[in-house]
């Protein structure tokens, strides 16, 4: 398994070796020793699953301290555009964003720190999202940003007619009125 380090502070891509036959294909998608010996530590304590049509958007979800969660995400059937947002006040990319297309097809994992917020788009006509969390899930930290926020200006890669987003993330606040603990 490859890692591969993005320009924001601990966010790495994940790219596994995969072996392929007549008979189809294997890969290893999660080996703890092959994060710990690159200086990488989880406990992954929860695996989520969701399964989604095109034109969904979800998120920007993230849980304040003290139970934030670091996430390993990959998809399982089709194509999303994951992003991840930087919500570490005194990180250098504190406010930006980050996108990558994860697929079914390229095997690609985004491992997303904790003081990130996170979301995806589906692309394909429907897809199957993975993620493992490092804390469980607490109602009462739940936090968010509306995904259309224009000072963060993401590219979903959705045109607004064919946007399918929840009542309840319709109702996140703006980047700037955000609930946000985190440091480095």
């Amino acid at each position: 398994m490859e890692l591969i380090q993005t320009y924001f502070k601990d966010l790495i891509i994940l790219k596994p070796g995969i072996f392929t036959d007549s008979r189809g294909y294997f890969y290893e998608s999660y080996n703890k020793n092959v994060l710990i010996t690159n200086g990488i530590e989880y406990d992954f304590v929860q695996d989520n699953q969701s399964e989604s049509a095109y034109g969904v958007i979800r998120g920007l979800h993230y849980q304040s301290e003290p139970f934030a969660q670091a996430k390993l995400v990959r998809v399982v059937e089709g194509d999303i555009l994951d992003v991840a947002v930087d919500l570490r006040e005194k990180s250098p990319t504190f406010g930006k964003t980050y996108s990558l297309v994860l697929s079914s097809e390229n095997k690609l994992q985004l491992l997303i720190p904790k003081g990130f917020a996170h979301g995806f788009s589906v692309l394909s006509t429907k897809a199957v999202v993975i993620y493992k969390t490092d804390d469980y899930y607490n109602k009462e930290s739940e936090r968010g940003i509306i995904y259309n926020d224009t000072e963060l200006n993401i590219d979903w890669k959705i045109p607004a007619s064919e946007r399918i987003v929840s009542e309840r993330d319709l109702k996140l606040p703006i980047f700037r009125k955000a609930e946000i603990n985190f440091s480095l």
